[in-house]
């Protein structure tokens, strides 16, 4: 798989979608290569990605209380641990990612990090399946 497919799976061209493009079988292998990436490859991964509540295809639910508690609590998730929350949304409504960012919150930096790693490499699995 080339870095500019991985880039669409993963939303941009980053340092984890260089990586990935070496590997022979990058989706099967990109859970694994979180663990080895810096600090600033993770964070620059995360930053790709779009901000819950922001227009994108897998996310829906215009309820206007939603997306303004989602603004709240991006800018304060965003404070707390300096990238972005990503969440895999798994055709769930923006109102039912409040409870889960709420959640996150409370996790330690490194957690999260991990965390939304993990479910950007879900989000990855899932737009591929679907393609």
């Amino acid at each position: 798989m080339s870095a500019d497919e991985l880039a669409e799976l993963f939303s941009g061209h980053t340092r984890f979608v260089e990586r990935l493009a070496h590997e022979h079988d990058p989706l099967t292998r990109a859970d694994a290569l979180i663990d080895e990436l810096p600090y600033a490859d993770k964070v620059e991964a995360c930053e790709a990605h779009p901000r819950i509540g922001e227009r994108s295809p897998e996310q829906h639910g215009d309820d206007p209380q939603a997306l303004e508690e989602l603004a709240d609590l991006n800018r304060a998730y965003e404070e707390k641990f300096g990238f972005r929350f990503i969440v895999f949304v798994n055709r769930r409504s923006r109102a039912e990612l409040v409870p889960v960012l709420r959640e996150r919150l409370e996790y330690t930096k490194e957690e999260e990090l991990d965390t939304a790693l993990h479910e950007l490499v879900a989000i990855a699995r899932d737009r591929w399946c679907s393609a």
